[in-house]
């Protein structure tokens, strides 16, 4: 019992040090770029004031921001902040970023999590299907599927299902979280889900494909090795095999497709969300790029980065889970 808290103490260290690295190497080069791009925070700033500043007041104004110091002495203030819990504050909606982040988050956090139960759970499913019947139509048909949602926009996707189903139809609204005009402690569960389907059927849509397409590949593996043409020679059903047999070997390979998603799925949402006026993280970023907030921009980028991280310690630790033998090897 202690060897096996002890060597689970050791990864969680290691993959700490790690995230924490990849953290300060993110912010490094996002705020580099944010320096060399020609995003004017405080030309921003005074437009949102929708009043004339002279140029005294402007010079405060950067004096007040810092930007007239060097770059790195910035970075170091800004990082000095940052290590305090203070990701400043956001010009565009003129509130700490750590609130825009926390109010965002929650309904990001919805949105991608039916799209990647989704993407897993057909995903999954449909690699299963095409495995087993390999070479036959159902396989070719579902294969051709895959290939191209995997080559369609995701931005493209969610238009077409917004005329189909939106306009065309009725069947889901057009965007939002909500009922236009209810507050939203009126809203009810029913009808988040009800605005979230689209959305989260477009995310899950453009994720299953890789997952389907790797279980798939696989499958055809395990069911083409020895003990497979052994079980078929007892007599076993080719579900039977399957399931006695192909599902353990490829679980993992899918777990780690399933949460390397991660990252696919905040991509697809900034586009995602800004097709249905979802008001999530990533309609956040992009309004954040629009409009030159340069630390609304900066804080979801680490956010992001440290969403994407955690989702892979998850699957790291889950492997122990699913194979035991892994949890005795050493990181």
């Amino acid at each position: 019992m202690g060897r096996a808290l002890g060597r689970l103490a050791r990864r969680f260290f290691s993959y700490s040090v790690r995230i924490v690295t990849l953290l300060l190497a993110v912010s490094v080069i996002s705020f580099a770029l944010v320096t060399v791009s020609p995003i004017d925070p405080v030309q921003q700033y005074i437009l949102g004031l929708g009043t004339a500043v002279s140029p005294e007041q402007r010079a405060e104004i950067e004096d007040y921001w810092g930007v007239d110091q060097p770059p790195a002495k910035r970075y170091l203030s800004w990082l000095g902040e940052l290590l305090h819990g203070n990701l400043g504050q956001s010009a565009l909606y003129r509130r700490p970023v750590a609130d825009v982040i926390a109010e965002r988050f929650v309904n990001s956090l919805a949105l991608m999590l039916c799209a990647w139960v989704l993407a897993g759970v057909i995903g999954f499913a449909l690699g299963c299907v095409m495995g087993v019947c390999h070479g036959r139509w159902p396989d070719r048909l579902l294969k051709g599927l895959c290939y191209l949602l995997s080559s369609v926009p995701t931005f493209w996707l969610g238009l077409v299902l917004l005329l189909v189903f939106a306009v065309a139809l009725g069947w889901f609204p057009v965007g939002f979280s909500s009922p236009i005009g209810v507050r939203g402690e009126d809203v009810s569960l029913w009808q988040r889900l009800y605005h979230l389907a689209l959305p989260a059927l477009t995310l899950s849509l453009m994720s299953f494909a890789s997952i389907a397409l790797h279980t798939r590949q696989k499958l055809i593996g395990v069911l083409s090795s020895e003990y497979v043409l052994f079980a078929r020679a007892r007599g076993e059903g080719a579900w039977t095999i399957l399931r006695r047999h192909g599902l353990r070997s490829i679980l993992l390979p899918a777990l780690t497709l399933q949460f390397a998603s991660f990252a696919e799925l905040f991509g697809g949402s900034v586009l995602a969300e800004n097709v249905f006026s979802y008001p999530g993280l990533g309609s956040a970023v992009a309004a954040a790029g629009l409009n030159s907030d340069v630390p609304l921009l900066l804080g979801i980028t680490l956010f992001s980065a440290l969403f994407v991280c955690v989702g892979n310690l998850i699957a790291n630790l889950l492997y122990g889970v699913v194979d035991p033998r892994i949890g005795t090897v050493e990181p």
